[in-house]
């Protein structure tokens, strides 16, 4: 998906999107597509630090993964919640595909 640019009055629940997704589809913001967009992109990056908790389990390996997973998980949340300030609807690297295969 290219990038699109959209400075409409939700950036604010699309940031919320990234610290806790499912806030903005309790609100009327839900309808907004910028914001839907950004919900996608923090429930993807929420599943990837699920993914965080299951690494931890794997013996040496695992603990090793962990942290520069986990900076990596980090930095896209930095991104993303940049993105969304900026009014930008932009995949984020690796996990931006698998945000939009989902329908909110």
């Amino acid at each position: 998906m290219e990038e699109t640019t959209n400075k409409g009055k939700n950036t604010g629940m699309a940031v919320v999107a990234y610290i806790f997704f499912l806030i903005p589809l309790l609100t009327e913001a839900k309808k907004d597509p910028f914001v839907k967009y950004h919900v996608k992109q923090g429930f993807v990056l929420f599943l990837a630090g699920l993914v965080s908790r299951i690494i931890i389990y794997i013996p040496l390996v695992g603990w090793m993964l962990l942290q520069p997973y986990n900076i990596f998980l980090f930095i896209l949340f930095v991104i993303g919640v940049m993105n969304a300030l900026g009014g930008k609807q932009k995949p984020l690297l690796l996990i931006g595909k698998f945000a939009e295969k989902f329908k909110f």
